[in-house]
């Protein structure tokens, strides 16, 4: 291959990596894989390493990141902000530790200590402190210079504003990483695709009044410029860290030997499904700093420090149709049904294609042979297509302009928040016009967090709806169980367990009630707001008699988003003949103004197991109602959890190594003064 060609193939894979970073650091979108991108990195440092004559201030080698975005002030780093070499492999592990004793000409024998922390997938920051003062907060940026987004980090309350104590240096960088919970993440998914994007989105807001509603977090791992820092090695400066009053992660430990650094490593991989917020692998750092100073950096990676990336599953299959599914929220999502395949030992049938801009930019067609990826408990999605391997006859696939179940319009709403219209086409229909909406909505409104009819899952919802039994939410409360009984698969005894059931649930409460109507972007916290602010169903349906809703904006935590969906939500006559229907079936209980000081104070809890005669969202409530907290994943700030018939095995075993107290649904009642 001549000299002209290998500088093109160069040129061409230095222009797609800058384009995937562009889009990663500056518009918070992946366009592809982390291991598509690793694996053009290899590429690019191979051909570099092969061919001496090729050179760019783009590569990897140079470069980290992506220049600062103009929205905010630049600024340089004392000490720029590397980033790291990955291992994919026992075998890259050894090669590792081989390169460190070869640089040290360390003797046979001398264990090398390292600190393994799990690489949590968020937006790295630099905190600058001087006297012990909060000054400055930049971004990554490219490495040599960020932005300067110090307003929008003062909103995190996991950052210390002022540190008193005696051995904290005169001035120092302190460096982590900025991420949004799992479980937090669920009330903002209607606005970004994942957890690190809204962490990015939400630190880009040039009002950092919007930026304090967002439940960022911030964990600290490391130090750029220091002056006056008293500490020997990477154990003893997270121990420091906590003593300053920084969240450092509780899964972090000091490790030697690649046996052991596997174990570690295996152990996490497999507890990464139960933790509530993204981790993408474990970054190693030699544990001394002495040995640190020596090993120093190749070109703009440390040598001491390495991330070992965990696997994701990936198999290849066609693409037998493409299917439009219709949310309640009106959006139409795309997804592939694939000729069946064992992915990881689960057998896979759909994967998700997202939205309308990913089936255009990857140019996927039915009857494509597709690169089918699952990470842990991630939706299956299509990583890439074989073009080599497409049909002759092959036609593009055009997405729906109006609605497969109604016809109605489709549309792309422009988001106010990004300035951008938004990649989901949603279906144009209000209220119950569309009957695909209307199945969903029904499902969402019989679900666990809304009414919680035992007994009335979503087959149900889909047959009685087939069957014309069921239209809107009241009819629930009217199903003809003579007709019912004669069904087949019904008889006397189960129609009256369904009767029994939904009468049960006449009894509900105003913000549960409100969850279960299914508005946009009102989920379970926003539902809560709103019934703490009205207490009764009237004043709160008396919404629909106001012709400003200025009173919504008063409340902390709605937005102007959600007093759109509301304002949408009273304006349509169908919604509010369902809420007049509702209201002569139904007992709303008024919301309760919860104690402060109730007997669950400062106690925080998980439910693991099914319960006996009580759901998790009762439990939930009765705990919230008592001072209580519930959290979604065993830590160390679980205090109790409490385990029903066959709870997960993997949450019993943590909770037992975290020495976490474990209680049955009696002892829970006990602690309330109630009997089971």
């Amino acid at each position: 291959m001549n000299k002209v060609k290998i500088k093109n193939i160069y040129i061409s894979k230095i222009n797609l990596i800058k384009k995937y970073n562009q889009s990663y650091f500056d518009n918070n979108t992946s366009l592809v894989s982390d291991e598509e991108y690793d694996n053009l990195k290899k590429e690019i440092l191979k051909l570099e390493k092969n061919y001496t004559f090729l050179n760019s201030k783009d590569s990897p080698s140079k470069s980290v990141g992506f220049k600062p975005s103009k929205n905010f002030q630049k600024s340089v780093h004392k000490i720029p902000m590397l980033s790291l070499g990955n291992v994919f492999s026992e075998e890259d592990l050894i090669n590792f530790e081989k390169k460190i004793i070869n640089y040290l000409a360390i003797k046979n024998g001398l264990e090398i200590f390292y600190s393994a922390e799990p690489k949590i997938d968020g937006i790295s920051a630099s905190l600058t402190y001087k006297n012990g003062k909060f000054y400055k907060g930049l971004s990554r940026g490219d490495g040599k210079e960020g932005e300067d987004i110090t307003e929008n980090l003062k909103t995190i309350k996991d950052i210390p504003k002022k540190i008193l104590n005696k051995d904290f240096p005169e001035e120092i960088d302190i460096r982590g990483e900025v991420f949004i919970q799992n479980s937090d993440f669920k009330i903002l998914n209607e606005k970004f695709a994942n957890p690190r994007n809204a962490a990015s989105g939400s630190l880009r807001q040039k009002n950092p009044e919007e930026t304090k509603k967002i439940p960022l977090k911030f964990i600290a791992y490391t130090f750029g410029y220091e002056k006056g820092l008293m500490a020997n090695n990477q154990s003893d400066f997270l121990k420091k860290l906590n003593k300053w009053g920084f969240k450092t992660n509780p899964m972090n430990k000091l490790i030697s030997g690649v046996k052991n650094l596997m174990a570690n490593y295996h152990e996490i991989e497999k507890k990464r499904p139960y933790i509530d917020f993204d981790i993408d692998g474990i970054v190693y750092k030699v544990n001394d700093f002495v040995m640190q100073k020596r090993l120093g950096n190749i070109a703009n990676a440390p040598r001491w420090a390495v991330a070992h990336k965990f696997s994701s599953n990936k198999a290849v299959s066609k693409i037998l149709d493409i299917e439009i599914q219709i949310g309640r929220t009106g959006a139409l999502t795309p997804v592939a049904k694939i000729k069946p395949i064992n992915i990881g030992g689960v057998i896979v049938s759909n994967a998700t294609l997202h939205n309308e801009d990913e089936i255009n930019r990857k140019d996927i067609r039915i009857g494509d042979t597709a690169v089918i990826e699952r990470a842990g408990d991630v939706i299956p999605h299509i990583l890439s297509i074989d073009k080599q391997k497409r049909l002759k006859n092959s036609k593009k696939f055009i997405f729906p302009k109006n609605c497969p179940s109604c016809g109605s319009k489709t549309i792309k709403e422009f988001n106010k928040v990004t300035k951008k219209v938004d990649a989901v086409r949603r279906c144009s229909s209000e209220g119950y016009y569309c009957d695909k909406i209307s199945i969903e909505k029904l499902k969402h409104f019989v679900s666990k967090e809304a009414f919680n009819i035992d007994g009335f899952g979503k087959k149900i919802v889909e047959n009685f709806w087939e069957l014309k039994l069921i239209k809107f939410p009241q009819d629930i409360f009217k199903l003809n169980y003579e007709r019912i009984e004669k069904l087949e698969g019904w008889g006397k005894l189960s129609v009256q367990n369904l009767k029994y059931s939904i009468n049960q649930k006449k009894k509900i409460t105003l913000d549960r009630f409100i969850y279960s109507l299914g508005i946009r972007h009102i989920g379970l916290e926003n539902a809560k707001l709103l019934s703490k602010h009205y207490i009764t169903f009237s004043k709160f349906k008396n919404l629909s008699m106001q012709n400003d809703y200025e009173d919504l904006v008063n409340i902390d935590g709605i937005g102007e988003t959600q007093v759109n969906s509301i304002k949408n939500f009273f304006s349509n006559e169908t919604n509010i003949n369902i809420l007049n229907e509702l209201e002569k079936i139904l007992a709303i209980k008024d919301a309760l103004q919860n104690s402060d000081d109730g007997i669950l104070k400062n106690k925080t809890f998980l439910v693991t197991g099914k319960l006996s005669g009580v759901s998790r969202a009762e439990i939930k409530s009765l705990i919230e109602e008592n001072s209580g907290k519930t959290i979604s994943s065993v830590s160390k700030k679980l205090n109790f959890l409490i385990i029903g018939d066959k709870p997960t095995k993997r949450k019993v075993d943590y909770a037992k190594e975290l020495k976490i107290k474990i209680i049955d649904q009696s002892e829970f009642l006990k602690m309330l003064n109630k009997t089971s």
